[in-house]
């Protein structure tokens, strides 16, 4: 048997640290028995799906060094590796689930199943819908049918017992059968959800073992019941610790920076981070920290992954960095890494326009554009002291934008403008007292380059950092006023 393993990314926003993670575990797993490794896009997410963000995945995990076999970018004998092109292979599959009983079309409305689940919730029930709880009687079917109500096909679950599911890691795994939900596997508009596009394209492609994020196990029963219903062999299943930020909580943007084009903006070694997220939960054998990606390949055991919540450390991170830094990188290696990292042509041609008009010496261009070159700006509370906004509106302000940006599809200097343009008129403030607070937030400066040109630029994740990070100078939101800024939020959304 050849070793195939897979990695499967939504292309809805900006590549993810978690992605790699799981993406290097993979990988070496694949090497270490002499397989391969496959990179697939499910891009069934029709709206927030991106070709950019998919472009921005494999522009990543190949900055960090890792390489797949098959893709959508070098083809395979299984494609197409993007399930928005295998729409007809999943109706198929889902025809035949019906055909057989294992699965059934679900004519309920939204309202309905809202209801089902509140009088389960009253009752002190599961909130697991089941076939029976979801059934309507056969007239009313025919009836909806006839009419051409919209439906979705669910899969068929057992109503109790308990479902036994083998873990690489962590041996027998129990669920119980009533906390599963009669599963959507086809939605209204004819798109897979992640389940059952999950099993088909792992089957067809012969995928022979499954390495994910532990979020995913309360779903292992519901692949496994796939499987048997299909008649095919389950792959071996390894659920992954996922990564904690440091105060054991799920690694989340808002805590730590998720983005791995944040970490290559900042000017992180890409083999520094690829080692430390080596480390996260794995350790060679002799126990060493520092580890190329070649050596943890040529060492890779997967018994040597501890279920302990992996802490992503920014500050190890940046050691760790550090060290490759200074006993990986000579002079001319030093700086053809900073010459790639920023003064390469492609991202100064980006830049010259907002510079040249605005200069009349070479010499002012570094006080300038200074912003374009580094991390975090150096700013502290005074920086904000111009600003005509009281504290709590000026970070309501920033933490409002963060909020927006974070929900910008295309980044792009004209979505950029129609978002601030839009909270300018929420916060009933003219776009030059409303983007001032900004203009210091992204450049550090209250005079510089065009702050939305400097946004888009700069991209989404040094954006948010840049952001995240005035909020922090200015003392942060309390939970208290997370809670008010929240509720406002939702109401101007």
């Amino acid at each position: 048997m050849t070793v195939r393993t897979r990695i499967a990314p939504s292309p809805t926003g900006d590549p993810h640290v978690g992605t790699a993670y799981i993406a290097l575990f993979n990988l070496c797993f694949a090497r270490q028995h002499g397989g391969q490794f496959i990179l697939r896009i499910e891009d069934t997410d029709r709206v927030r799906s991106t070709a950019e963000s998919e472009q921005m995945i494999l522009d990543s995990l190949r900055w960090l060094g890792l390489e797949w076999d098959e893709g959508p970018d070098v083809g395979g004998p299984h494609g197409p590796y993007r399930q928005s092109e295998r729409g007809d292979i999943y109706g198929e599959y889902a025809r035949q689930l019906i055909a057989s009983g294992h699965a059934f079309k679900c004519y309920r409305t939204a309202e309905e199943l809202d209801e089902l689940r509140e009088s389960r919730k009253a009752a002190g029930m599961q909130l697991a819908l089941k076939p029976a709880d979801l059934a309507l009687p056969a007239e009313e079917v025919a009836r909806r049918e006839r009419e051409g109500w919209p439906h979705v096909v669910r899969m068929k679950v057992p109503s109790d017992g308990t479902c036994v599911i083998q873990d690489m890691l962590r041996g027998t795994i129990e669920v119980d059968w009533a906390q599963v939900d009669a599963q959507v596997l086809l939605k209204s508009d004819g798109m897979p959800t992640y389940h059952l596009a999950n099993v088909v394209d792992d089957h067809l492609m012969g995928i022979t073992h499954v390495l994910r994020g532990e979020e995913w196990i309360n779903s292992a029963p519901k692949h496994q019941l796939l499987y048997e219903y299909f008649g095919w062999e389950m792959p071996a299943l390894c659920h992954m610790p996922l990564l904690r930020n440091p105060d054991k909580s799920k690694l989340s943007k808002r805590k730590n920076p998720t983005s791995i084009n944040y970490y290559r903006r900042m000017g992180f070694l890409p083999q520094a981070v690829i080692n430390y997220l080596g480390r996260m939960g794995w350790s060679m054998p002799d126990e060493r920290e520092k580890f190329s990606l070649d050596e943890m390949m040529a060492h890779f055991d997967i018994q040597r992954v501890s279920l302990g919540g992996p802490v992503f450390d920014l500050e190890k991170l940046t050691w760790l960095n550090g060290v490759y830094i200074r006993e990986e990188l000579d002079d001319q290696a030093f700086l053809e890494a900073l010459m790639k990292w920023a003064f390469n042509e492609e991202y100064v041609r980006e830049i010259l326009p907002q510079v040249r008009p605005r200069v009349e010496t070479l010499s002012q261009v570094v006080p300038l554009a200074g912003h374009f070159f580094s991390g975090l700006p150096a700013i502290d509370e005074a920086s904000f002291d111009d600003v005509k906004l009281g504290r709590e509106e000026l970070l309501r302000l920033l933490q409002f934008l963060v909020w927006r940006l974070e929900a910008v599809p295309a980044w792009h200097k004209a979505a950029l403008l129609a978002e601030v343009k839009a909270l300018a008129e929420h916060f009933e403030l003219k776009m030059k007292a409303f983007l001032a607070p900004v203009f210091i937030a992204i450049t550090g400066s209250s005079s510089s380059t065009s702050v939305m040109d400097a946004m888009a630029i700069l991209g989404s994740d040094m954006t948010r950092a840049r952001l995240r990070h005035a909020i922090e100078v200015l003392g942060g939101v309390s939970k208290k006023q997370a809670k008010r800024f929240e509720k406002e939020y939702r109401e101007l959304s």
